[in-house]
């Protein structure tokens, strides 16, 4: 009984972390914006983000190894769930060490004199981004699989 319950929240938890960084690609992509409006767009997600996500990713991530504890007997499971929790583990890192320290540069910018390098930056951050947003895609898929195969 413990099992389906503890699907359930890993799925519902990873989905909504996977549907943040859905949602931050659909509606932060930085493309045709000038500097003062790209400094004041990203440091509000910073803002908005910058503990719910890690929060969601942690927990998500204990789920998931949970899950797959729990699926050791079916291998077929075991593998989807781990192959999950690697992929949220590296999203996790990608933002840890990649995207968060860019986070931590951007919001020392004032809008209105954006330095001289701002765009490599953002360009930097937002391939970062979308290499997140694949291993999230990744492991959510590999996690209704898990799900699914019961």
């Amino acid at each position: 009984m413990l099992s389906p319950i503890l699907e359930f929240a890993d799925l519902l938890i990873t989905a909504l972390l996977v549907g943040i960084i859905f949602a931050v690609w659909l509606i932060f992509d930085p493309t045709g914006l000038d500097g003062p409006t790209y400094i004041l767009q990203q440091q509000l997600g910073i803002r908005s983000l910058n503990v719910v996500m890690p929060m969601l990713g942690g927990i998500s991530v204990i789920l998931t190894l949970a899950a797959a504890f729990s699926a050791r007997d079916d291998r077929t499971r075991l593998i989807l769930f781990g192959c999950a929790a690697a992929c949220l583990i590296t999203a996790g890192l990608i933002t840890r060490f990649l995207n968060q320290p860019i986070n931590s540069i951007v919001m020392t910018w004032s809008a209105a004199a954006a330095p001289v390098d701002w765009e490599r930056l953002r360009d930097e951050w937002w391939r970062w981004h979308l290499t997140r947003l694949g291993f999230g895609l990744g492991a959510l898929s590999l996690l209704v699989a898990a799900v699914l195969r019961r």
